[in-house]
């Protein structure tokens, strides 16, 4: 019905390790990878959205506006 493209499991898999080295993540640490497709004015058309939640319930969010498998390792190591 809605035909929706699922990401590479592969590309989300480089990007989880590339995140965790980039930020020195613990094991413990829980990372999600969303893909997010806008139609409003103004914004990107795609983008990956990753979250890390980690044990004493510090949560981050980074924000690429690109698609998953187009994130380079030097947009992450751009990132501050």
């Amino acid at each position: 019905m809605f035909n929706k493209k699922k990401p590479n499991a592969e590309a989300i898999i480089k990007l989880k390790n590339l995140f965790i080295k980039k930020f020195k993540l613990t094991e413990s640490t829980i990372l999600n990878v969303a893909e997010l497709n806008c139609h409003e004015p103004g914004c990107p058309p795609t983008e990956t959205v990753i979250t890390a939640r980690t044990n004493n319930k510090l949560t981050e969010i980074w924000r690429i506006h690109k698609p998953i498998e187009e994130i380079l390792e030097s947009d992450i190591n751009s990132i501050d």
